[in-house]
């Protein structure tokens, strides 16, 4: 039997699948990409999470859409991180060209031309669908997670919800949480040391300074009302596909931190919100983070082991996470040996630490017999990859090298006409779009100090009242001081004559 007849029924058997799957592409052997050998990811096995990787210009992006527009048909929404902004043009028809219907023909896979449903969502000012959420929705651990706070200073975050909820003071804004900071070292000091304990001014100074160091990443956009709600992302259109949910975060590149914060709020909320699924047929969501080196970057430890965390644990409720960046070397050990899908686009070798790291990279895939896979990494073509999946009992796939299937939308941005045309027909923009400012922490500790203020100023007026002498007093006692110094001077002068009349 020839190397190329094994490989055939290797990878055949590899990637059967009896229940539902998506068709990610053909193999690819020897450099030729062979007709009838789908790579096929089976469906229930898509909320075990997911890597994609590989250099810029490998075709990262367009592997996220096939991925994004087979889910969306079968009924599965999608919730894309999109930071480059290239990702939208998903909601158009692609257009069918030479290239694509060749590439087509090489691994026998049918090729037509659609658009799928778009919600676009925003964490900043752009034109969208508005994502907010409320310092309360977050709690105490996760919020103290989010600013690195050392164990003291977690304390001192756990008071301030504490004393919030036990006095019904909603924290939902930034301005919220800095005037209970403010409210708790100066006005409110003696209250909150006789219920809670003494709080050092130097410690709630430190948690001030990195509350607005968040701050003028854009959180005071993010925290707030109307909170963004779960149900709006497992939307199904009147056909019967899954919306795909593109957040757009072209302009907090440069802001990780709100970022990170951003994501990990979400999946907090998805985990607590979401029942549990069990071994299901499908997923309930898949969520895509792309440059997710950003994340983890700048992730403390406890936000690294807080990310860790809800990895393991989402998947139980029918969540996948697929993460996006250009080396899998970006990914902490932990999260990574958590993703069953790894899709591996070429890496480029210019420099012993490029050539370090492929061989790295080798290391995470498992073994074949048909390929020499850190050779494989630099030689892959663009819009090719290095595939190994968990089948529908959980075992690990054969890496195989695979010629991605092109997608059926377009390849490339919306103009800012098309975008206005998503976001005018929306309902969700209109649902998100207005700010509220209820009455909350900043507002309430205002009103408390200002009816406190009033009270020791009628307090001093009435001490001052009762202290002052009245008019009848004073003349009384300017009379009595006449009449005792003309009682003096009589005196004196008595005395004075009998000692002259000696």
């Amino acid at each position: 039997m020839s190397t190329k007849t094994t490989f055939i029924e290797d990878i055949t058997n590899g990637y059967l699948s009896k229940g539902e799957s998506i068709i990610l592409g053909g193999a690819i052997l020897d450099g030729e990409a062979i007709a009838d050998v789908p790579v096929k990811i089976p469906l229930k096995t898509l909320n075990r999470h997911g890597l994609i990787a590989g250099a810029t210009g490998t075709g990262k992006t367009k592997t996220i859409q096939v991925l994004s527009e087979q889910l969306s048909s079968f009924g599965i929404p999608v919730l894309m991180m999109d930071i480059k902004g290239d990702f939208s043009g998903i909601a158009k028809e692609g257009e069918e060209k030479s290239f694509i219907t060749e590439r087509h023909a090489k691994i026998n896979i049918p090729y037509h031309v659609s658009g799928f449903p778009v919600e676009l969502l925003t964490l900043s000012e752009q034109n969208g669908v508005r994502l907010r959420a409320t310092i309360s929705e977050f709690g105490p651990v996760l919020f103290s997670r989010i600013l690195d706070l050392n164990d003291t200073q977690a304390g001192v975050i756990s008071v301030i919800f504490k004393y919030c909820d036990d006095n019904t003071i909603p924290l939902l804004d930034i301005k919220d949480i800095k005037k209970v900071i403010n409210y708790i070292t100066e006005e409110g000091k003696d209250e909150i040391t006789a219920s809670y304990g003494k709080i050092s001014t130097a410690t709630t100074g430190t948690i001030l300074r990195k509350i607005i160091e968040l701050e003028q990443q854009g959180a005071d956009l993010f925290f707030g009302e109307k909170s963004f709600e779960i149900d709006d992302l497992m939307r199904i259109d009147e056909n019967g596909k899954g919306y795909i949910n593109i957040i757009r975060l072209t302009d907090i590149q440069d802001k990780p931190k709100l970022f990170s914060t951003f994501m990990l709020s979400l999946l907090a909320e998805i985990y607590q919100q979401m029942p549990e699924k069990g071994d299901s047929d499908q997923p309930e969501l898949v969520i895509f983070i792309d440059e997710a080196h950003l994340i983890f970057n700048e992730a403390s430890k406890a936000l690294l082991e807080q990310i860790e965390t809800i990895v393991k644990l989402i998947r139980s409720k029918g969540i996948g996470i697929y993460f996006i960046t250009q080396n899998p070397m970006d990914i902490p050990s932990g999260v990574l040996a958590q993703l069953g899908l790894k899709i591996q686009h070429a890496l480029r070798a210019f420099t012993a630490n490029d050539r370090k790291a492929i061989k790295q990279t080798a290391d995470n895939y498992p073994t074949s017999e048909y390929y020499k896979t850190d050779e494989v990494l630099t030689s892959l073509g663009i819009g090719e990859a290095l595939v190994t999946a968990l089948n529908e009992k959980g075992i690990p796939t054969p890496l195989v090298a695979t010629m991605m299937r092109a997608p059926m939308s377009r390849m490339d941005i919306l103009t800012e006409s098309e975008i206005q045309e998503i976001n005018s027909k929306s309902k969700l923009v209109k649902k998100y779009s207005e700010v509220i400012d209820r009455e909350s922490a900043y507002e309430m500790l205002i009103k408390k100090i200002a009816v406190a203020q009033e009270q020791v100023s009628e307090t001093q007026d009435q001490k001052q009242e009762n202290s002052e002498p009245s008019t009848a007093s004073v003349v009384t006692k300017s009379v009595l001081k006449v009449v005792t110094s003309a009682s003096f001077i009589r005196g004196a002068f008595g005395i004075l004559s009998k000692m002259l009349k000696k």
